[in-house]
């Protein structure tokens, strides 16, 4: 459990977060994406059935069968499998659990900016931060496939989102934590002022 009523510097968060990143590094995701523990699909589709409505099963395994990303978007425990046991910081976060690209809309907030974040947590769980971002970056690739979408412009699209990410909390690592749990993206120019209501 993570004492948060007492001050930690943040040279010390730094340490920390430089000793994660180098018992863990990178490279080291580069790993098989099933182990041999995984269950089989069959074996994982009767499991996962269990507890639905019977009547609506085979709508969902039409649904699965349709495409590649059509499977991935129902087999969510299913990659939850292949990522247990897998490399990861020790950093746990209340998981999405279903990061998908098909998982994300806009909304409205508060201020009347319109805001792109995740829309789906059916499957939210606790869980290594690091399974919510490998799950958004594969279902870029899926997508793109599924979309014509040349190989090389997947696997770009995959490291760009990985990027994206590891630059959004590099940034917020920078500012107060009331700001940074607050914290929208606003891409637009530093020169050009927010609207306001």
């Amino acid at each position: 459990m993570v004492d948060l009523r007492t001050p930690v510097s943040s040279e010390a968060v730094l340490a920390r977060g430089t000793a994660l990143r180098d018992a863990v590094p990178p490279a080291s995701h580069d790993h098989d994406a099933a182990p041999p523990t995984r269950p089989g699909v069959l074996e994982f589709l009767e499991a996962s059935n269990c507890g639905r409505l019977p009547e609506l099963v085979p709508l969902r395994i039409g649904r699965m069968l349709a495409s590649p990303f059509a499977f991935y978007r129902g087999a969510a425990g299913l990659m939850a499998a292949d990522l247990a046991g897998t490399p990861a910081s020790g950093l746990d976060a209340q998981l999405c659990g279903d990061a998908h690209a098909a998982n994300f809309g806009l909304y409205g907030a508060a201020d009347g900016e319109i805001v792109m974040d995740i829309n789906d947590f059916d499957e939210t769980l606790p869980g290594p931060w690091e399974w919510d971002l490998k799950r958004l970056a594969a279902s870029l690739v899926l997508a793109g496939r599924e979309g014509g979408v040349s190989e090389k412009k997947c696997v770009e699209a995959a490291e760009d989102v990985v990027k994206s990410y590891r630059r959004t909390v590099r940034e917020l690592a920078e500012v107060p934590f009331l700001q940074s749990w607050n914290a929208l993206p606003d891409a637009r120019p530093s020169n050009v002022p927010r609207p306001t209501s």
